[in-house]
Parts: structure tokens; sequence; C-alpha cells
């Protein structure tokens, strides 16, 4: 990968871009970057390094990320309500496996920013018309008219907004006490506490308010352990529109390092991981961790080489490799490169994206997930590091904490006739807060056999 030197910002530019919106006025995208680069940054070098530490543990076993969030974050949807229903599903799915598998969780969500989505193909149907695939709500709006689809650049400074907005509901609630452990009973939501799973997960509740009243009853002062009362969640999403992000790259004060400050952790898709390709060379320049998509694919070879060009450092914590191979390939695929990036000696930690490699579309146009693909491909994600000796150290997965019936299977069914109940995604189908909640008690299993 030929870079320019020093690395800047704008040193992607000069390579090729992927995915681009199509901006019809480039005068006016200038512009926006300019207003961009003025405004403050979402989030903090330090923070970004705290973050690449909690990974570090991670790759090194002692701790599992849980990456989740929505497919594509919808301008619509950014009330304290739906913030925290996302929050609340993420907070049990980490409280059962910290539980069930006790070790940390590194919770980072897809959330503040995943205003953006790659797609396949340059236009889609919409009932029976032909209209530019929906890119995300920071391009252009959903709606159905070729008039709707014109890529907008002043989507970008929304879309900076709408992140202000959620980052700052975000910090409330994980810093002022709807986070804390004491809470973890109220966490359940309401459609899923009479389920299977949310019986389940009440009990893991009671164990954990017996422990804590334990601990207060032999002495200690819960009070002053702030990993009670408070989390930390980080903020993620795919770094696809370039022109969103390099404004918001900063020069740190303290290192002299650039960061990238729309989110804690990007990371570049399977679309746009060119080794040569501006995405690439955009993250190869910033300080914080990031993750790269593994389709099937790809060969050992490409994966050493990106995981050079990513971390060529060697940094535990800065770089996540998350494998999208299918529930049918996972077993065969995943074990070569397993074993050449060990090699390689670059440390990575593994995730799992089972939710990508497993889409179809059903007869009624639904594109859909089956509940037992996803967990299909988690555990031939485990049972291949389990034969290699390393660390199945993470899943990720597009969830929401609505009652949507977007993914088929889970212990209480949905039914393809029942898709049109709650299909409310703008892209990819997500796990509902059962099925979220379900898949996390399966996972803790997995972990605990790792």
């Amino acid at each position: 990968m030929a870079i320019a030197e020093p690395w800047t910002p704008s040193t992607w530019r000069s390579l090729p871009a992927r995915q681009k919106p199509g901006w019809p006025d480039d005068a006016a995208v200038d512009d926006v970057r300019e207003r961009l680069r003025q405004l403050p940054p979402l989030v903090f070098a330090g923070e970004a390094r705290a973050l690449q530490r909690a990974l570090g543990e991670a790759v090194e076993g002692r701790a599992f990320l849980l990456q989740a969030g929505d497919c594509a974050e919808s301008f619509r949807q950014v009330s304290a309500i739906v913030i925290r229903e996302r929050l609340k599903v993420l907070l049990q799915m980490s409280a059962v496996l910290t539980y069930g598998a006790t070790l940390p969780v590194v919770k980072v969500g897809r959330i503040a920013g995943q205003f953006t989505k790659p797609r396949s193909a340059p236009t889609e149907l919409v009932d029976g018309v032909e209209l530019p695939s929906f890119r995300g709500h920071a391009v252009h709006s959903d709606e159905a008219t070729p008039e709707a689809r014109v890529a907008d650049p002043e989507r970008m400074v929304q879309a900076y907004y709408q992140s202000v907005s959620t980052l700052n509901l975000l910090r409330a609630f994980t810093k002022g006490g709807f986070a804390d452990l004491t809470q973890v009973q109220t966490w359940n939501q309401e459609f899923v506490a009479s389920s299977q799973e949310g019986r389940r997960y009440e009990g893991i509740a009671n164990e954990i308010g017996r422990a804590l009243r334990f601990m207060q009853a032999i002495g200690i002062d819960l009070g002053d352990e702030g990993t009670i009362h408070e989390v930390d969640v980080w903020t993620s999403h795919e770094a696809l529109l370039l022109d969103y992000e390099e404004p918001l790259v900063r020069r740190d004060s303290t290192t002299g390092d650039w960061y990238a400050c729309s989110a804690h952790f990007l990371w570049v898709g399977e679309r746009t991981r060119q080794l040569d390709g501006a995405h690439v060379g955009f993250l190869a320049g910033v300080e914080n961790p990031v993750g790269a998509k593994v389709g099937p694919a790809t060969t050992p070879d490409e994966l050493v080489a990106l995981c050079e060009a990513l971390n060529p450092r060697h940094i535990p914590g800065r770089l996540t490799l998350v494998t999208r191979l299918g529930a049918t390939q996972v077993r065969d695929v995943l074990p070569p490169l397993i074993r050449a990036v060990r090699e390689s000696e670059v440390p990575v930690l593994w995730a799992c994206d089972p939710m990508h490699a497993n889409t179809f579309v059903t007869p009624s146009g639904h594109k859909t997930r089956r509940f037992d693909d996803v967990m299909g491909e988690i555990e031939g994600f485990f049972e291949a590091h389990r034969e290699a000796g390393s660390w199945p150290g993470g899943v990720h997965l597009e969830i929401t904490g609505e009652d949507v019936t977007e993914c088929l299977g889970g212990s209480e069914e949905v039914f393809e006739d029942q898709l049109d109940h709650r299909y409310e995604t703008l892209c990819d189908p997500r796990l509902n807060a059962r099925q979220s909640l379900d898949l996390a008690f399966r996972v803790a299993e997995l972990m605990r056999a790792a």
C-alpha cells in the first residue's frame, strides 16, 4: 500500500475510493467539510486509547468484545426512549456474558455515527421502480423517489448533530445511574420479561443482586466501587463516508498523533478493504482501534497484508478482524486464516459477524436471517478457534431493543408470515431484544467451553 508521507487526513483523496455517494456538487461538499472541520470532536483521543487497552486485554483472552447495534441508524430515531432501549439490551447481553463466562465484556455500540451503508449494486427496485440504492441517512433519504435519493452533503452536518445528541444521552445513561449494576433487574424490557429469555435473565439478575448484598454484608463499601455504578460504552461505525470522516480527524495535543474523532472505533468493510484503496489508506493513518470485515473469498496472504497495513507496529488492541463467512463455510474457511495471521505475529482480536453472510430474501421480498444460521456461524467460529488454540474474542451483531419481526426463529420463534408485522429496518434485518438475549445465553455457554 503506497501512501504519501507524511500521512494527513486528506491522503485518502489520492487513492481509489469505492462506494462513493456521487455528490452532484463538489463545491457544496467542500463547504460542508470545512464546516465540520470547525466543529468540536465527538470523541477524544484519550477515550480511544482506553478502548484500545481494553481490546488489548481481549486479544490476550482476558476479555470479550460485544459490538452490537443498529444496521443503519435513522435520523427519525434519536429520542431518549429509542436510545435507552438500545442501551438496555446491550447491558442485558453484557450482564449475561459477564456472569456466564466470568470475563469482562468490552461494550461497543454501532451507534452515534452508523448513518451509511455500502451497497452491492448502484440501483435497487422499489415497488417496481428502479432507484439509486439507499446508502444511509448521511447521504440521502430512504423515501422511494428519485428526488429523495439524490446525494445531499448537508446531511453530513445533520449526521454530526444527530451523533452529538445520541452521545449526550449515551453518556448520561452510562454515567448517571441507569447502568448501575444494582439496577440490573430494571433493564428487562416489558416484552422480554414475560419470555423464556426474560425469565432466565431475571434469575441472573437475582444472583447478581445477592452477590452485591453479600459484598455489602462483609463490609465492602459498594459506593466506592465506580465499576459497579458506571460503565463504558464505546461508539463505532463503518468508516465508509470519508468526506465525513476526514474533517473530524484531530491531532492529539499530548502525542501529536492523528485520531478520528467521529467515533472511538472505526472499521473498513468487506467491499472497501482494498490494500491500495482510500478506506484502508485512511484508517492506516489514524491511531484509533480499527476493524476490518473479512469475507469468505479472502486469502491468507491478502489477510496478512491487510493486518500489516493496519497494524504495522503490532500493537495489541489496535486491530480487530471481524469475520463474516457464513454458517456453511466458517469451519472450512476460518482455520487457514487463523494460522496465517498467527504466523505473521501481528496481534489481532478475532470477532465473529454472524449476520452479513447469512442473509437471504423471502418470496415475499423481505430480506431476513435465520437465528439458527446466526448461531451456527458463531458455533463454527468458536470451534475453529478451539481447534487452532486461539481465542474467539468477540461478536459483532445487528440488533435492536425494539420488538421487531425481522429475523426468523429464536426461542420464541418469528415465522416467515410474521415478518411484515414489524419490519422496520432501514436496510438489513436485526435481531430483536428476545433473540439478542437468547444469543447472549448461548454465547456465554460457548465462552465457558472455549
